[in-house]
C-alpha cells in the first residue's frame, strides 16, 4: 500500500462523519475529488474498506483496521511535529556552551536558570575552557557560542559584553602585602600560591600570564572551590588569585585582604562569543538574548 498521511485524514474524515459528501467538507475537498481518491485508496488496499449505502457510508472489517491505524499514525505524527517544533523554538534539545571559569561559577548559575527553568525538556551542557581555547573553538565552526574574556584577541568574531570580570589578589591578613591597594602580578611571582583545581580554566589563564612573564607559579596546593582557596588563603597558605566578586563574598567570613591587581589582563568583561548572529541556531539565540546579547545595529 502507499497511502500517505493525507490519504489517512482524509479516509478518517469520511468514517468518522458517516458520509462522503460530510467528510469531504470535513477535509475541504470538493466531493468529486474525495470520491475519486476514495476509490483509489481501495483499490491499492485490494479490498473494500466502505460500504456505501443511499443515507451515507458504513466502515468494513477492513476499514476499521485502517481506521485504527490511521489514528495511531495520525497521532503519532502529531507527537513528532510537536517534538519539531520543542527542538525549532529552543524548548528541547541540548546546547553546548563553553565559558570560562568566572562565566561558569558566578555570571551563569543566577542568570541561567529562571531561562531553563521555563523549558523542562531541553538540556545544556557546560564546557569550563580557557577564553583562548573557546575563541579558537568558536572561531573552527564547533560550537555556537561561548563566554570569554574581552582581555583575548577574537579576530573575526563576535563580543557582545555583559558583564565586570576584575580579577583581584587575596592575601592573609597579616601578609606584608595586605597593606597594599593595588599590585602587578610580576611583584608577587615569587610568593606561594593556593591554585585552583587541575583543569580550571581561570587557573589555567593566570597560569599563561605567569608564563608569559617568563616564571611558574609556586602551587602549595589547589582547590576544588573559590570558598576552599579562601579559607587556604586566609590561613596563611599562600596567596590566591580569584574574581573581585568572590573575593568580596568571602572576605568577611575569612578574614583575608583584597588587593587590586593593576595588570590590564585582570581588568575584563565578560563578553558573548559568536560568529554571526543569523547562523545560530534558534534556542542558542533565545538563550544568548536572555544573556543579555543585542540583536540589532
Amino acid at each position: 500500500m502507499r497511502l500517505d498521511l493525507a490519504d489517512l485524514h482524509l479516509f478518517l474524515c469520511v468514517a468518522d462523519a458517516g458520509s462522503i459528501t460530510q467528510g469531504a467538507a470535513r477535509a475541504n475537498l470538493a466531493l468529486a475529488s474525495v470520491s475519486a481518491r476514495l476509490r483509489s485508496i481501495e483499490a491499492d488496499a485490494g479490498i473494500a474498506l466502505l460500504e456505501r449505502h443511499p443515507r451515507g457510508v458504513i466502515t468494513t472489517e477492513a476499514g476499521e483496521a485502517l481506521a485504527h491505524h490511521a489514528r495511531l499514525m495520525l497521532r503519532q505524527q502529531a507527537l513528532l511535529k510537536g517534538e519539531l517544533q520543542d527542538f525549532a523554538t529552543g524548548t528541547r534539545g541540548t546546547l553546548h556552551l563553553y565559558t570560562n571559569t568566572a562565566a561558569l561559577t558566578e555570571f551563569l548559575p543566577s542568570r541561567l536558570a529562571p531561562w531553563l527553568a521555563d523549558r523542562p525538556r531541553l538540556h545544556v551542557e557546560l564546557k569550563e575552557r580557557t577564553s583562548s581555547d573557546i575563541v579558537r573553538t568558536v572561531a573552527a565552526g564547533l560550537t555556537e557560542a561561548g563566554i570569554v574574556s574581552d582581555a583575548i584577541d577574537a579576530h573575526g568574531l563576535q563580543l557582545q559584553p555583559v558583564a565586570k570580570d576584575r580579577l583581584a589578589l587575596i592575601a592573609p591578613a597579616g601578609h606584608p602585602l595586605a597593606h597594599r591597594s593595588k599590585v602587578h602580578f610580576a611583584e608577587v611571582l615569587d610568593e606561594s600560591f593556593v591554585g585552583l583545581a587541575a583543569g580550571s580554566a581561570l587557573q589555567d589563564h593566570i597560569e599563561e600570564h605567569a608564563r608569559a612573564a617568563g616564571r611558574s607559579l609556586t602551587l602549595r596546593i589547589r582547590m576544588k572551590t573559590f570558598e576552599g582557596l579562601c579559607e587556604m588563603v586566609a590561613h596563611g597558605v599562600g596567596l590566591g588569585i580569584v574574581p573581585q566578586c568572590v573575593a568580596s563574598r568571602y572576605r568577611r567570613r575569612h578574614g583575608y585582604r583584597t588587593i587590586a591587581l593593576a595588570d590590564d589582563w585582570a581588568h575584563r568583561h565578560l563578553c558573548l562569543c559568536f560568529r554571526d548572529w543569523e547562523t545560530l541556531s534558534s534556542p542558542m539565540q533565545s538563550l544568548l538574548v536572555h544573556l543579555g546579547a543585542r540583536t540589532g545595529p
